[in-house]
């Protein structure tokens, strides 16, 4: 166990550059790849099962004693992000099955990693963990609403086999992990250090076969896809801040709110996209997945930086929140 704790602590620090490598070597081996797209959903519902496992009652707690705040992140996630996605794929002429990538990954909850980089940036743990969560659970009702709106005129989408998806690779892992939890606190206690291994692992095996399947249109197009990756990461996490900022919130819960509306749950994206489209709607959720760790990482360093210290230092330990998305 005590292995594996610390093979976890490393994919936990460096699961920005252990998602890159997955996608080059995704580019490398296509064909191999390709084969486990098959699994993608399943490994989402084990990750999600995993971010379960780490949440408690109280951690809801924020959402009635600082309701203006975690009500201004979760509008800010469920507009800023989709329309976004959607403005920059128009703008900038994609073709359909990636503007409907684009939108999903917009209309996605928060991502999981989103709670260690809040910490690293000396942001709001706890309103992040809150936000994540509650938009988590509100997924299955908003995301088939927002892509139905967004992108229905470009390609069919079946707004109640998106819910039904989501219910199944996402709300019941999570509620079955919550409940587990409640139920075995002391067992689910020697496992959680273990659990950031499993969520970098499955989101590795995610990017990797993505990226394998749509290993040609990656490089016939990929500049254009990847300029408008980082353009709406970049804009998610500016505009998440100066919604903070209107609002009057205090620094730390700015970088938070931030940090929650840029950072997506990439991981959902793409299982949605390849269940319910065809591979190609799920290339800018696997791009994502690897430059909102990157982008998150140095946003991270910089506000540390202006805090008067090294990263994380001085703030709430997220403990085992340390997974990725």
């Amino acid at each position: 166990m005590r292995t594996l704790a610390k093979a976890a602590a490393f994919a936990g620090r460096w699961f920005g550059l252990l998602i890159l490598a997955s996608a080059l070597l995704g580019l490398l081996v296509p064909d191999q790849a390709a084969r486990l797209t098959p699994a993608i959903s399943v490994l989402l519902g084990v990750i999600m099962f995993g971010m379960g496992l780490t949440l408690r009652p109280s951690d809801f707690a924020i959402v009635f004693t600082r309701p203006q705040a975690v009500v201004l992140g979760l509008v800010a996630q469920f507009t800023i992000m989709p329309l976004v996605g959607w403005g920059l794929a128009e703008l900038l002429q994609l073709p359909p099955l990636l503007l409907v990538g684009m939108v999903l990954v917009g209309a996605a909850p928060g991502g999981t990693a989103s709670n260690v980089i809040v910490y690293l940036a000396r942001g709001d743990v706890a309103l992040s963990v809150a936000m994540t969560s509650v938009s988590t659970l509100l997924a299955p009702f908003l995301t088939p609403l927002l892509v139905l709106w967004l992108a229905g005129s470009t390609l069919p989408v079946d707004a109640g086999d998106l819910l039904v998806s989501i219910l199944q690779i996402v709300l019941v892992p999570v509620v079955l992990g919550i409940v587990v939890r409640a139920l075995f606190s002391r067992l689910v206690q020697k496992v959680l250090p273990v659990l950031p291994l499993v969520s970098v692992t499955g989101i590795m095996i995610v990017v990797f076969a993505v990226v394998g399947a749509n290993a040609d249109a990656l490089l016939a197009t990929g500049a254009l896809v990847v300029l408008a990756v980082v353009l709406h990461n970049l804009i998610g996490l500016a505009l998440g801040y100066g919604a903070g900022k209107a609002v009057r919130l205090p620094e730390s819960a700015r970088r938070a709110a931030s940090i929650e509306v840029g950072m997506q749950n990439s991981g959902l994206a793409a299982a949605l996209a390849t269940t319910h489209f065809e591979p190609l709607a799920a290339l800018p959720a696997a791009l994502f997945s690897v430059w909102h760790n990157i982008s998150g990482a140095l946003a991270a360093s910089y506000w540390a930086r202006r805090s008067g210290g090294a990263p994380g230092a001085g703030g709430p330990t997220p403990g085992a929140r340390k997974r990725a998305s």
